[in-house]
């Protein structure tokens, strides 16, 4: 303030000397009293335009950081609603500088977080479509149009590690059934026929649709081989004892015997 004051000074000082130089010369030329009072006053209101000027310009920048601040608010009270947080406090000690950057600085940062929302929502949705797609289960219902609520994101992070590990051990189901249905193929030598066998035997295990009625149909597929394998089995029972029976009673020798054992 003291500074001001002396430039103030300085600047009323630097225009009495002026006027006094200014008077000096009149007075030299021999200019008439009249016409110095005129002179000087048009001196006056050059300099008073100069200032009103200065004034209007300074007025003015006062004028654009006041409505840039209320802008801010507004914004930054928008951005508070979207986000789903509490209102901020209006900032009201410092300069209207150092508040236009504060809340700047407000609105900059709530954008930056309302972005890395909307990234990350995206970002679990496509794993969601993902997973929904190989286990046939409903989407998460969340509007993608609104910017989630860090309760929402962590719902469906937890949402989507459910539907993972649910993944694994639906996949870990597929391959043991799988193997055993492939052994049980081998075993019985038969050749998958319908589409759902083809699919289990030939397709790729990422490929497969991890539903549950296809994990059931799984199961029972391989019920129904292992089914088959038991009367196969029951049946070759039955057949060598009736073999050895024959070769009892038709006293077939022993080179024989071994020879078609190996069958």
């Amino acid at each position: 303030p003291a500074y001001s004051e002396a430039l103030a000074s300085e600047s009323v000082l630097c225009l009495t000397r002026a006027l006094d130089t200014l008077r000096g010369i009149w007075e030299r030329i021999g200019v008439p009293e009249e016409q110095r009072l005129e002179r000087t006053d048009v001196v006056r209101k050059h300099v008073q335009e100069l200032l009103d000027l200065m004034i209007k310009e300074e007025e003015g920048l006062q004028e654009r950081l006041l409505n840039s601040i209320a802008m801010r608010q507004k914004d930054v009270e928008t951005l508070c609603r979207e986000l789903q947080l509490g209102p901020l406090q209006a900032e009201e000690e410092g300069t209207l500088l150092q508040q236009e950057k504060c809340w700047r600085t407000h609105m900059e940062a709530l954008l930056k977080e309302k972005e890395n929302r909307k990234r990350e929502l995206s970002t679990l949705k496509e794993q969601d479509q993902d997973l929904c797609s190989t286990l046939c289960v409903t989407p998460f219902c969340i509007d993608f149009n609104a910017v989630p609520s860090l309760e929402q994101l962590n719902s469906y992070r937890n949402h989507l590690a459910s539907l993972t590990a649910e993944k694994e051990r639906r996949q870990e189901v597929f391959v043991k059934t799988k193997r055993e249905i492939i052994l049980c193929m081998e075993e019985l030598d038969h050749t998958p026929d319908t589409s759902f066998e083809q699919d289990v035997v030939c397709k790729d295990e990422e490929a497969f649709c991890l539903s549950t009625d296809n994990i059931a149909a799984l199961r029972d597929l391989l019920k129904q081989l292992e089914g088959q394998r038991s009367l196969n089995e029951a049946l070759c029972v039955e057949l060598r004892s009736r073999v050895v029976v024959l070769w009892e009673r038709l006293q077939v020798p022993a080179e024989e015997r071994e020879a078609f054992a190996v069958h």
